[in-house]
């Protein structure tokens, strides 16, 4: 094996998005295990690889990590990216808790049922533009696309997932439930 960190997951953004970022800030480079049927997923379950039966899993040092904030910890702090004191880290923390909080939003409403979508919808706005827009307001926004390795990573041919499609959904209902 390289000395990669090697990502175990479905062809897609998801919980997996923010570890790819960290890893593109880091100037580390990745491989990709998708998931492409329930299979796939039942064969990491019943070798030992998930420690909770769930993905994102992520094979780094030598370990099968899994829990996405417990990866971007370690990642983080591996690469000096953790904040340079505890205060650092604690804003940094409140902010990775509200890009996770924003992005379950936008996960579950990918995942609505029709009779269900319009009503997440107005919630899902409501609560990004009045509770997490604000806070990441254009200024971070422009300072963190303009960091080197992210400004790679933004760019067309990057290991960077494309936003689910509608007709991706039942692929993705049929991995995992």
């Amino acid at each position: 094996m390289s000395g990669k960190p090697k990502l175990h997951y479905f062809n897609g953004r998801g919980r997996m998005e923010p570890i790819r970022w960290l890893l593109a800030a880091a100037g580390v480079e990745f491989e990709e295990s998708y998931l492409e049927k329930k299979d796939d997923l039942t064969k990491l379950r019943k070798d030992g690889s998930l420690l909770f039966q769930q993905v994102p899993m992520v094979e780094i040092d030598g370990m099968k990590m899994v829990q996405t904030r417990a990866i971007l910890n370690y990642i983080a702090t591996k690469y000096n990216l953790y904040g340079k004191d505890l205060k650092e880290r604690a804003l940094i923390d409140m902010y990775v808790e509200g890009i996770f909080d924003l992005n379950e939003l936008f996960i579950y409403y990918d995942i609505q049922p029709a009779d269900k979508k319009e009503q997440h919808f107005v919630n899902m706005m409501d609560k990004a533009t009045n509770r997490y827009f604000p806070a990441f307001e254009k200024s971070f926004k422009a300072r963190i696309s303009n960091i080197p390795t992210i400004k790679k990573y933004l760019q067309p041919g990057s290991q960077r997932k494309p936003p689910i499609r509608p007709e991706d959904i039942p692929k993705l209902r049929a991995i995992f439930h």
